[in-house]
């Protein structure tokens, strides 16, 4: 698949602001600082559709992109940041959920790890979560460019033993930075939206 263009079509924290049902959706959720904002402008060749930033627990809204004028990417805020205040970071969990419960044309959440670490309980938290809503099945393992190739059948190993993730379930590493691993992720994508 390749993405032709790609537009921020909404910004929401409630329902009502959400686009129409009309489209099919793909979500991507993960920790904060995990690498979501660089995976998204890397997927869709664009530098800055998504904003990148230093500081974790930016994206405090759920973000609707209008790729190919066909399908939508949807990204999540990230989970799991102790600065951001706690009434703050409450009050992501019920935007999250009730996205995830409600929206009927939601296909898949793509969840973000890290690969040079084991999953954390809130990522163990967040795919048993996707389980449960029949949403899980893909995991990205970010930032692949920071351990060695050899290390990469250990560290995926551990990430499905961590997640519990069943024998169909993926885990595609991807390197924003060396620009690796996200062709896959796309072909995932394109059998999704066709499924």
């Amino acid at each position: 698949m390749i993405i032709k263009n790609s537009d921020l079509e909404a910004v929401a924290v409630r329902p009502e602001q959400y686009p129409p049902e009309n489209l099919k959706e793909i979500a991507f959720a993960g920790r904060s600082n995990v690498g979501k904002s660089s995976l998204l402008n890397l997927i869709t060749g664009r530098k800055k559709l998504a904003r990148v930033s230093g500081s974790p627990g930016k994206t405090r809204t759920i973000n609707f992109y209008l790729l190919n004028n066909d399908f939508r990417v949807v990204d999540l805020p990230g989970y799991g940041y102790a600065k951001v205040s706690k009434s703050v970071s409450e009050g992501w969990g019920p935007m999250i959920e009730r996205y995830l419960k409600n929206r009927k044309n939601l296909l898949k959440v793509v969840q973000l790890v890290d690969i040079r670490h084991v999953p954390s309980k809130q990522d163990v938290e967040m795919y048993d979560y996707l389980r449960h809503f029949g949403l899980a099945g893909i995991v990205v393992a970010t930032k692949a460019d920071k351990i060695s190739r050899n290390q990469m059948p250990k560290q995926i190993k551990l990430i499905k033993q961590t997640l519990k993730m069943s024998g169909e379930d993926k885990v595609i590493p991807v390197s924003s930075l060396k620009k690796t691993g996200y062709e896959e992720l796309l072909e995932e994508m394109e059998r999704l939206l066709e499924g």
